[in-house]
């Protein structure tokens, strides 16, 4: 009876102690799913919240939001052209550019010859970038501007279709090519061709000649004024279309130019070019007015006789922003 009893009571035990241990289990196993949920739900929580408040970055205690993080991307690519490194990797050289920003100033650099004169050039430019640009603004066009324009420089947008023959001879001693006086008579052949209206092709073709001697484009191309050589330029925009024109630099070297079609490119087509051209003649007007006005007096004789290796950037149309101080080959 005794057995009995003591045997019961063991196994009740056990039966305990197994129960407590699956217990311990399965609290364990839930407990990643639970911090899990937890988590996404924080997540979301932030996900959710608008971006001048969702903290993306945080170096101690200083916190840098979703919005704030996306205008420094959107100012340095201004700046710098589309980044082509990930966000996390523009995210991990922001947090070192801050880290670094941080501890020189903990260092009191900031207060250093140096980092003062950096920081003063910093500012100039900045400030001139951005007069620079509220005065790009106003040299803005207007569409009665560009149309003035470019009624006043039609012929500036003409556009010639042209037919070219090229005609080299080869040199003293070489095989199978033209000689001097071979190239001569061809060229006089499809001159007398073209004038008395006889097929130029058929010449070419008749004529013995290898790659090098004689080269006809394929089709006609197309030139706008001020493409071409500029003598070459001028007489082949003076012709009616069908006319030609030829050009004899050297004994037995010939270039014949066809016209084969003249057009003119259409407002619309050249309202960019316009834009820019009037754009930057105002811009070159109104910082010629400001430098008067402010008084800029220069020594000649100083600025004549040397010239720095590296000048200082100015502000011009074609001019490049200066690097941010962030690119620190961190790719």
């Amino acid at each position: 009876m005794f057995r009995n009893g003591f045997r019961v009571r063991v196994l009740i035990g056990l039966n305990l102690i197994v129960m407590v241990v699956l217990a311990c289990v399965c609290s364990a196993q839930a407990q990643p799913g639970a911090e899990s949920g937890a988590a996404d739900a924080s997540a979301a929580k932030t996900s959710a919240a608008p971006p001048d408040q969702r903290v993306v970055l945080k170096i101690g205690n200083q916190q840098i939001t979703q919005a704030a993080f996306e205008q420094y991307l959107a100012d340095l690519e201004a700046q710098q052209g589309p980044a082509s490194l990930s966000r996390e990797k523009l995210g991990e050289n922001y947090a070192s550019l801050l880290v670094l920003s941080q501890q020189a100033v903990a260092n009191n650099l900031e207060s250093s010859p140096e980092v003062l004169r950096q920081l003063a050039i910093d500012r100039i430019q900045i400030l001139s970038n951005a007069e620079f640009a509220r005065l790009k603004a106003e040299a803005t066009p207007t569409p009665a501007q560009i149309r003035a324009y470019y009624d006043a420089h039609a012929s500036d947008f003409d556009l010639v279709q042209i037919r070219r023959i090229f005609i080299w001879p080869g040199a003293p001693g070489s095989k199978n090519r033209l000689t001097t006086q071979q190239a001569q008579a061809l060229g006089e052949a499809i001159h007398h061709a073209y004038t008395t209206g006889g097929d130029v092709n058929q010449v070419i073709n008749d004529t013995p000649h290898s790659s090098e001697d004689v080269v006809v484009d394929k089709q006609p191309l197309v030139f706008e004024r001020g493409e071409l050589p500029p003598a070459m330029d001028k007489a082949v925009f003076a012709l009616k279309e069908g006319e030609w024109t030829e050009f004899n630099n050297e004994p037995g070297s010939y270039a014949f130019v066809q016209v084969v079609k003249r057009t003119r490119e259409s407002l619309a087509d050249v309202t960019p070019r316009i834009t820019k051209e009037l754009q930057n003649e105002a811009l070159r007007q109104k910082l010629a007015a400001l430098k008067s006005k402010a008084g800029v007096w220069m020594d000649q004789a100083y600025f004549e006789r040397k010239s720095p290796a590296s000048a200082p950037t100015t502000q011009s149309e074609h001019s490049e922003q200066v690097k941010s101080s962030t690119e620190r080959g961190e790719k």
